[in-house]
């Protein structure tokens, strides 16, 4: 059997949640299965350590393929749908949200959650970005004829276009958690039959308690954090609830003046940037927020096992992997009381009321104070990290693969 995959988002430079599921998928996926054929379409020629994980010459059962596109946008819906025309695989598998417009019958796709349904101001600007106005007027043109004026080009539009066109297209739909499972059955109309959950994983080989504090201390240090932090690992954009975080931090900071506690963030920006820049120079943080940006995840277990607490705000989720990443590697984490993060943490998590900085500050305080809860926490997340991975993922959607 011939499965080909969406590679695209797994080749890119800077991953987060969507694109490291992909990337750990693939390479799970090709390692434990040597009888089946894998096509890897790309919009552009792997990056050099995705080929060392690949590992084509011994896994020959693999190939690449780089589907050239002149445009910046809609690789999926314009070069992959070609592909799909003329030399479409067996079966179809395609990581995140969006199918191409043609497609082979037995197709599969991840839906990771559907946030835009809940509340669409999480979701700012437009879907792809243009190099004129004139460019995006045209694309806004015929997005308004071809859909009878229904959808814009705005994020929140292509994202519930292009999930409806897949619950209805494709022939199996994977959800990361029972939360998105549950939240597809209750905005569309679909059998619940027609979906399959499969829990994420995490790179359990990399993200493990680190004893060695010499390199935790080098590792720190080389990012300018030299004093005890707290940490949260994600987008900065506004689903993420940064402004809630960054309020319970400044009610921290003016109760405790003589701490040097930092807070350390780390994730590309996103919607709300701004927003939140504007919130740390008139909470007067500027010096006591430390923004990294995008951190190579060779550096990622060091920075989590030098934390003090991983905080963890977000209004929406679909699964939450740095949840996982946190407690395996030994740090207390406290996240907001959404209903995924109940499935996926359990009672290895102190939850806090999503819109409320001054019970997210009482949580802090009582980790900081009350060293008995804050190891039980700590154990028992190290035990619930254990009941996931890469490896078991790719298992269980190879077997809804299979299933076709």
């Amino acid at each position: 059997m011939k499965i080909g995959i969406d590679a695209s988002r797994a080749n890119r430079d800077f991953k987060t949640g969507t694109e490291w599921y992909s990337y750990y998928l693939i390479k799970n996926l090709i390692e434990i299965d040597k009888e089946n054929k894998y096509i890897l379409y790309s919009d552009k020629s792997l990056s050099e350590y995705f080929l060392k994980d690949l590992n084509l010459e011994e896994n020959k059962h693999v190939k690449i393929k780089v589907l050239n596109w002149p445009f910046k946008f809609f690789w999926t819906l314009g070069r992959l749908s070609l592909e799909m025309i003329f030399s479409a695989p067996d079966v179809l598998f395609v990581p995140a949200h969006a199918i191409p417009f043609f497609f082979p019958k037995k197709t599969i796709t991840t839906i990771h959650d559907i946030a835009f349904k809940r509340d669409k101001r999480l979701y700012g600007g437009d879907v792809v970005s243009f190099d004129s106005d004139s460019t995006r007027g045209i694309i806004k043109f015929f997005i308004k004829i071809l859909t009878n004026g229904r959808y814009r080009l705005e994020s929140s539009d292509y994202l519930n276009w292009s999930t409806k066109f897949a619950l209805k297209r494709a022939k199996k739909i994977i959800t990361v958690s029972n939360f998105t499972k549950n939240e597809i059955l209750n905005f569309y109309k679909i059998k619940s039959e027609k979906i399959a959950m499969v829990y994420n994983g995490y790179n359990n080989s990399l993200y493990q308690k680190i004893e060695d504090k010499d390199k935790i201390k080098e590792v720190l240090s080389s990012y300018g954090i030299n004093q005890s932090f707290f940490l949260y690992a994600g987008r900065i954009e506004k689903k993420k609830n940064i402004n809630i975080l960054l309020e319970a931090f400044h009610s921290f900071k003016e109760k405790n003046k003589e701490s040097k506690k930092k807070l350390v963030l780390i994730g590309n920006i996103g919607f709300g940037y701004d927003e939140f820049k504007y919130m740390i120079s008139e909470l007067d943080l500027f010096n006591d927020v430390i923004m990294l940006g995008w951190v190579e995840e060779k550096d990622m277990p060091y920075i989590f096992s030098g934390a003090e607490i991983f905080i963890f705000p977000s209004l929406h989720e679909g699964f939450g992997i740095p949840l996982l990443q946190a407690m395996a590697c030994g740090v207390p984490v406290i996240a907001s009381d959404i209903e995924v993060f109940k499935e996926i943490g359990v009672d290895s998590v102190l939850f806090f009321r999503r819109l409320d900085s001054n019970d997210l500050l009482s949580k802090i305080e009582l980790l900081l104070n009350d060293s008995v809860k804050k190891e039980e926490l700590i154990i028992k997340g190290l035990n619930r990290s254990k009941d996931f991975s890469w490896k078991k993922c790719a298992k269980e959607t190879l077997e809804e693969i299979k299933k076709l």
